[in-house]
């Protein structure tokens, strides 16, 4: 099991990165939202736990900033109609420990924040993983964050899920006004997702 990637980043993006290892292999991992964020600068070190999905015609390798995202990730999966992509962009639009708690504590409004997880798919999940994250139901204490945060990229982030781009671009200035201070791009999408509406 391939449980850990060290190396250069010498790629990155809002929802992927690549790094070299020091044997001269490249990998591209598929990553969400806060893992974007702790990532550092092209051409640093950089070390990401991994989960691989194995599919019928292909390999994914998907990378977390901490194993308990990983645990998160992985718990997601084994709910009934949670992929990989799905299970990626919950863990893009939520923190992991929010998502936890949504889970645990039965809140459907918090999952429907969600693109694409209705109130019949929140249910489901809830039905499915409620008794099976006490294994993940505490986090390590957050490491530093970077400040800051790009509009550009935050409504990047927002398409990516599935919004239109002029949405994604008012729901954005609307957050950056009421958030305040500098808030990171995961917080920025965060504060935006009630703004951007249902699609």
């Amino acid at each position: 099991m391939l449980s850990l990637v060290t190396g250069t980043l010498i790629s990155k993006d809002l929802d992927r990165a690549e790094v070299l290892t020091a044997g001269g292999v490249g990998y591209e991992l598929h990553i969400p939202l806060g893992t974007y964020e702790a990532l550092p600068r092209t051409g640093e070190q950089v070390r990401l736990h991994t989960a691989l999905v194995v599919r019928e015609d292909e390999w994914l390798l998907y990378g977390f900033a901490t194993p308990f995202e990983r645990a998160v990730f992985r718990k997601l999966l084994t709910a009934k109609g949670v992929g990989p992509a799905l299970a990626l962009g919950m863990l893009s639009t939520l923190s992991p420990e929010r998502l936890v708690r949504a889970i645990r504590e039965n809140d459907l409004a918090t999952l429907q924040q969600v693109p694409r997880v209705g109130r019949k798919k929140a249910e489901q999940m809830i039905l499915d993983l409620a008794d099976k994250l006490d294994v993940v139901a505490t986090a390590p204490a957050d490491g530093a964050r970077p400040a800051g945060a790009s509009d550009a990229d935050a409504v990047r982030a927002l398409v990516s899920l599935g919004y239109p781009a002029p949405d994604a671009e008012k729901a954005v200035r609307a957050a950056r006004e009421s958030t305040g201070a500098s808030p990171s791009t995961a917080e920025l999408v965060r504060a935006a997702l009630p703004l951007v509406g249902r699609r």
